[in-house]
């Protein structure tokens, strides 16, 4: 799978920005997957370290590991 095409390509893509130690990273990822990661996120860092911005998000690089944020949550097994 090519790393720019979306694990769920039915979905939108939504912009992700992400405030890390001082830097700013932008990504693309489906509505799915940045939900939870947006979630699991502000639930371990700072709650605006990452923000979804309105607008185009082609020609964003892709959330690293976009796919391991679609599968069910094993923590609550």
């Amino acid at each position: 799978m090519s790393p720019n095409i979306s694990p769920r390509p039915d979905e939108a893509d939504v912009h992700l920005s992400v405030f890390l130690h001082g830097i700013r990273l932008d990504f693309a990822a489906c509505v799915t997957a940045a939900s939870r990661f947006v979630d699991e996120h502000r639930s371990r860092h700072y709650v605006d370290a990452v923000n979804v911005i309105p607008g185009d998000a082609s020609g964003l690089a892709r959330l690293p590991n976009e796919r391991l944020f679609l599968e069910p949550d094993r923590r609550l097994e």
